[in-house]
């Protein structure tokens, strides 16, 4: 039996607290700049919809219909995969993972290895690719990483980390990255998770 989940509405047609998709659906769905996210107890969703009702009426000094286009987001894709890295030092120990956005089980991990974070997050992005294009599923990704966003986007790693002995192994995974992204298309949608607004990533170490 699945577990009771409060779904939150801070900009829908009806903000509020409502007990099923369905109903968040229905306010939600089509709603230009939609924002919601569920919770799995009501006091949860009620400290959460208390405090984002008070954050969005003013946000980074803006009011109105300015700080309402900087605080919202498209609905979460549930059925998704998130990535995220995390890096002892810049450059340093880096690692990166892929999870499922809805459980947070781990689908993949790589290193620890010495690089940086933004390389871990153009390597998360495309390792989910390699296996979604090999699996035939257009499924959704998520990084919280604009930079990553920005060099899959190009089919560049735009790094300034130097290649010598400790990176030489790195260096060929961002070759063989580049190259696939150049040579091969694919369906999936890459999203920017907006943590302002849902918090921190599903893929995210916890490290902070």
């Amino acid at each position: 039996m699945a577990k009771q989940k409060y779904y939150v509405v801070w900009n829908g047609r009806k903000p509020g607290i409502y007990t099923t998709w369905a109903e968040c659906e229905k306010q939600t769905k089509g709603f230009q700049g939609a924002a919601f996210k569920s919770f799995p107890t009501l006091s949860e969703a009620e400290q959460a919809y208390n405090q984002g009702a008070a954050s969005r009426s003013v946000s980074n000094g803006k009011t109105g219909a300015s700080a309402q286009k900087s605080s919202t987001a498209a609905p979460i894709d549930e059925n998704s995969i998130s990535v995220d890295a995390a890096c002892s030092g810049n450059p340093g120990m880096m690692e990166y993972q892929g999870v499922d956005t809805l459980t947070g089980e781990r689908i993949f991990h790589y290193g620890p290895v010495f690089g940086t974070n933004n390389i871990g997050e153009f390597l998360g992005i495309v390792h989910a690719l390699v296996m979604l294009k090999k699996l035939g599923k257009d499924t959704t990704i998520y990084s919280d990483s604009m930079t990553a966003l920005s060099w899959v986007r190009n089919k560049k790693a735009n790094t300034s980390l130097k290649r010598d002995h400790r990176t030489e192994e790195l260096w060929q995974m961002i070759e063989r990255a580049e190259a696939w992204l150049k040579a091969n298309t694919y369906n999936n949608k890459i999203i920017k998770w907006e943590t302002h607004i849902h918090g921190e990533i599903k893929a995210d170490f916890g490290r902070k």
